[in-house]
């Protein structure tokens, strides 16, 4: 998922249209601030949302996580007169085409929502799962620490998403501070989050507790304090 090229798209659509940031982000109920980092690549939309806008835009899901314009508007781009000729002189292969596509879309390329939030009373988690039977797309976002005040300054702190299946776990993603400054917990989960691509088009996988968040936190003593964060799919899958 690039998220540069993502927010790009979103700036693309929104001058087409002639809406300004504002109007934009009236349009989906959030800041003009957050349509700003969007469009700049410091953060995007959560999956549900990206949908929404797709839809409104008409736009293909799959391409726009994939920063790419769909296939629709690629093809228009290309079509040549000599083309449009052929296509119509080929009119029964055009309809087979049209037929096997449908099938495949149908079947294979509709994008089905989960949610993720956590089940750990110290953290407020939340993210989204895009998934059809070929590719996913992990989001997780909003990591808030809100187990009471904690004013302790850490020298490091790392982040790591893990998944477990059966008796294996597995790391999928890793988050590290090691700066020169020392910070809190809080300051420095409000910078995190984690997208990965192509994480599982396998719907079975995505069960009660199969993904946790652990994060160790040490002070300027090699004290550390670790936290261990059950994840949690709130909806059932439909594929």
């Amino acid at each position: 998922m690039d998220q540069e090229r993502v927010g790009q798209l979103i700036k693309e659509l929104r001058v087409k249209h002639h809406l300004t940031q504002a109007e934009f982000a009236k349009r989906y109920h959030v800041t003009y601030q957050a349509v700003s980092k969007w469009e700049n690549g410091k953060n995007m939309p959560d999956l549900a949302l990206l949908k929404q806008i797709c839809a409104d835009f008409q736009m293909d899901i799959g391409d726009f996580l994939n920063g790419e314009i769909t296939v629709k508007e690629e093809a228009k781009k290309r079509m040549s007169p000599k083309l449009k000729i052929g296509l119509i002189l080929g009119g029964i292969l055009i309809i087979v085409f049209l037929l096997c596509f449908l099938f495949w879309y149908f079947l294979n390329d509709d994008f089905e929502f989960k949610t993720l939030s956590s089940s750990c009373s110290h953290f407020t988690i939340s993210g989204s799962l895009a998934y059809n039977r070929s590719n996913s797309h992990l989001y997780i976002s909003n990591i808030d620490y809100c187990g009471g005040e904690d004013n302790t300054l850490y020298q490091e702190i790392s982040c790591v998403l893990y998944e477990v299946q059966e008796n294996s776990t597995t790391k999928i993603s890793e988050a590290k501070y090691e700066g020169s400054e020392m910070i809190t917990l809080e300051d420095y989960l409000r910078g995190i989050d984690f997208k990965i691509d192509d994480f599982s088009s396998d719907c079975s996988r995505y069960s009660e507790g199969s993904l946790y968040l652990e994060i160790n936190a040490s002070n300027s003593l090699e004290k550390t304090t670790t936290y261990r964060i059950p994840l949690s799919f709130n909806d059932r899958c439909t594929k």
